[in-house]
């Protein structure tokens, strides 16, 4: 009795709380970040919050539902819900097939025309692919969130994808390493969207070896679980609890 106690312990610790009822739960391990926000703290209480969105191409979804759909889109939707009393604004910014130091040069002239309160840095996944060096990503790393708060800005760095297909092919976590250093000791948060699609796929809640229309499906609710994720860490770490926030 007293071990199978232990191990339903064990399994209610392992178990994100709602996981049950939410596929996009994860633990608090891959949710809990370091990190600041303090523009984007101001931003709230004062009523108006801008965010840029700067990706890749996986920040885009096909076809003519594709922007509904994407996560940029559902990202703005969940924010303004919970920032009922604030003037939000989202744009979206991609850059096709770049290495993050062309970025980063890139990243500069953003958000110094657009003065962002807030940019979203999704990058990485080109640099793993062309086994760009270490030290050059983590340079231009360091240069494109330095370009962000100079301008005033607070940066959400997020990082690449999880493919069980290319998981054997592509470093991935080596660069994944490099923008979680990076981050924190530029003390900025970091959304490990990697983890997490590595979490949904272990515990069998998205299978991402789906094809076709499958795919499409798929592809949307993951989507659709990156923006409330994203929300929540913006949520939880500008913690604007007295500045019309909602909880619903």
């Amino acid at each position: 009795m007293r071990i199978a106690g232990l191990a339903a312990a064990l399994f209610l610790f392992a178990t994100p709380l709602g996981a049950a009822d939410d596929p996009c739960a994860v633990p608090e391990y891959i949710t809990k970040v370091e990190g600041a926000l303090p523009q984007t703290a101001k931003a709230i209480k004062s009523g108006n919050l801008n965010v840029l969105i700067f990706g890749t191409r996986s920040s885009t979804l096909p076809g003519t539902e594709g922007a509904k759909n994407a996560y940029p889109a559902r990202f703005e939707a969940a924010l303004k819900a919970k920032l009922p009393k604030a003037n939000v604004s989202v744009t979206l910014e991609i850059a096709l097939a770049k290495l993050t130091t062309d970025m980063a040069t890139q990243l500069k002239e953003l958000v110094a025309l657009r003065k962002p309160t807030l940019v979203l840095w999704q990058t990485g996944i080109f640099d793993a692919m062309k086994n760009v060096d270490q030290d050059q990503f983590r340079a231009a790393l360091d240069e494109g969130i330095a370009a962000v708060k100079a301008a005033g800005g607070d940066v959400i760095l997020i990082n690449q994808q999880y493919s069980p297909r290319t998981e054997s092919m592509i470093n991935i976590p080596a660069y994944a390493e490099v923008m979680r250093s990076a981050a924190r000791e530029a003390d900025v948060p970091l959304f490990d969207r990697l983890s997490a699609m590595k979490y949904w796929s272990e515990q069998g809640t998205f299978d991402f070896t789906a094809h076709g229309a499958d795919k499409g499906k798929l592809a949307e609710r993951v989507h659709e679980c990156f923006g409330k994720l994203l929300v929540d860490l913006i949520v939880d770490t500008a913690k604007p609890t007295k500045t019309g926030f909602s909880r619903q």
